[in-house]
């Protein structure tokens, strides 16, 4: 991981079982942020020492971007390298008693958000029209409505962790065919759906439709995101209202939040949209975000190995466009909930998110380096998703989000 000056992310820490706080982390050192209060760096800001020694980041997004952005701000003028960058001293390791860093190895890093709702979306054309090929008319992969709204469900807030917290195979019902009857049995096609998840960061008024072109301004930051799907208890159960038991046995999410200002220098242009959307999803600025996501997988004992390689900007529904048709019939969204992108593939086949078009249902396996392949995961693999964006010497770190599959109970 490579956390540079650029980045400036947030997330929530602890050490030896102490109290939960606040955190950034430069380069390898993770930067307590209580601490940074204590010593009045942020006296100016007129903001209150508590809201750095929190379990969650919930009320420091509430201060509202003039303050968080101020923060940062802050943050980077203090950590800076640079000689004279400001007035303000440098940070020390250790001041008055006071610490400051710890290496980033030494910490627990916990789930950052309190999470009162938790969305996921269906963005990627590529992923929609794999899946589509693959249990429908290849000719015609997509459903009739995708390229008119972007298709979401409301998942499981309460089964979402932070990077490091394994999860046990689930279990539930699987039919193998529509002339049997269904058995119980844990998941034998258990899969990973490589995400982005939008972290809200204002609240909306019930009732109040947010503006598409003013969507990005309820936006706080973005994390990695694995939403874990079992493949074979979702077939037996979408129909009618969608997954379920398939869905909301697990997800994963990184712990740090990368705020959408460390985003800027990676806009790019969206793709245009065919058949035209209608007026309340048009955007006047159409723009996605250049990030590099890859996936690995290692089984437990042997080496592991990169499985896919795609990027945020594969969506065709963007991050706004999600947040004006949520809130387009008056849902209130607030701060703290999850918006999570949908499965990101790209137009190659190793860009593809997720095992089932990776192996196209399993009829394609992937090769391991110690010779074994999967179609599917087994008990004992580990996955981990990674992100970044760079250019022109920039560098913003997403980390990783990693995850190891433990056998059912």
């Amino acid at each position: 991981m490579s956390f540079s000056i650029h980045n400036i992310p947030f997330g929530i820490f602890s050490i030896k079982k102490q109290k939960k706080r606040l955190a950034t982390i430069i380069n390898n050192q993770v930067v307590d942020l209580y601490a940074v209060a204590e010593l009045g760096y942020f006296d100016d800001l007129k903001i209150k020492k508590s809201v750095f020694r929190q379990d969650f980041l919930n009320d420091f997004i509430a201060l509202g971007k003039e303050k968080t952005n101020a923060v940062r701000k802050r943050l980077q003028e203090i950590l800076s390298d640079t000689q004279n960058f400001s007035p303000l001293m440098p940070l020390t390791p250790s001041r008055s008693g006071v610490t400051v860093f710890y290496d980033a190895k030494a910490v627990d890093l916990h789930l950052p958000i309190k999470i009162g709702d938790y969305t996921d979306f269906y963005s990627s054309e590529q992923h929609a029209t794999n899946v589509g090929m693959m249990f429908r008319d290849p000719a015609n992969a997509l459903l009739s409505n995708w390229k008119h709204i972007p298709v979401g469900y409301h998942g499981r807030a309460s089964s979402i962790f932070v990077s490091g917290q394994n999860f046990h195979r689930p279990k539930g019902q699987i039919n193998a065919s529509d002339s049997t009857l269904p058995i119980f049995s844990a998941t034998k096609r258990l899969d990973i759906e490589l995400e982005m998840a939008t972290i809200i960061g204002k609240n909306n008024a019930i009732g109040h439709a947010i503006d598409v072109n003013e969507a990005e301004d309820s936006v706080f930051g973005f994390t990695l995101f694995n939403d874990w799907s079992a493949r074979d208890i979702q077939r037996w159960e979408y129909v009618p209202l969608g997954p379920f038991l398939a869905k909301n046995f697990f997800s994963s999410m990184s712990p740090w939040v990368v705020t959408i200002e460390a985003l800027e220098p990676f806009r790019v242009p969206a793709e245009v949209q065919n058949p035209e959307v209608l007026p309340y999803l048009k955007e006047k600025n159409r723009q996605n975000f250049d990030i590099t996501l890859e996936v690995f997988l290692k089984p437990e004992h042997t080496e592991g190995v990169k499985i896919c390689h795609s990027n945020f900007k594969n969506m065709y529904w963007t991050v706004a466009q999600q947040i004006a048709h949520h809130t387009v019939n008056g849902c209130n969204l607030n701060i703290g909930d999850v918006m999570a992108s949908g499965t990101i593939s790209g137009k190659e086949h190793d860009s593809f998110g997720s095992l089932l078009e990776l192996t196209w249902g399993g009829k394609k396996p992937i090769s391991l380096p110690d010779g074994s392949t999967r179609t599917f995961l087994e008990d004992g693999d580990t996955i981990t998703i990674k992100g970044f964006a760079e250019k022109n010497g920039i560098c913003i770190d997403f980390g990783e989000v990693q995850t190891t599959v433990l056998p059912a109970h």
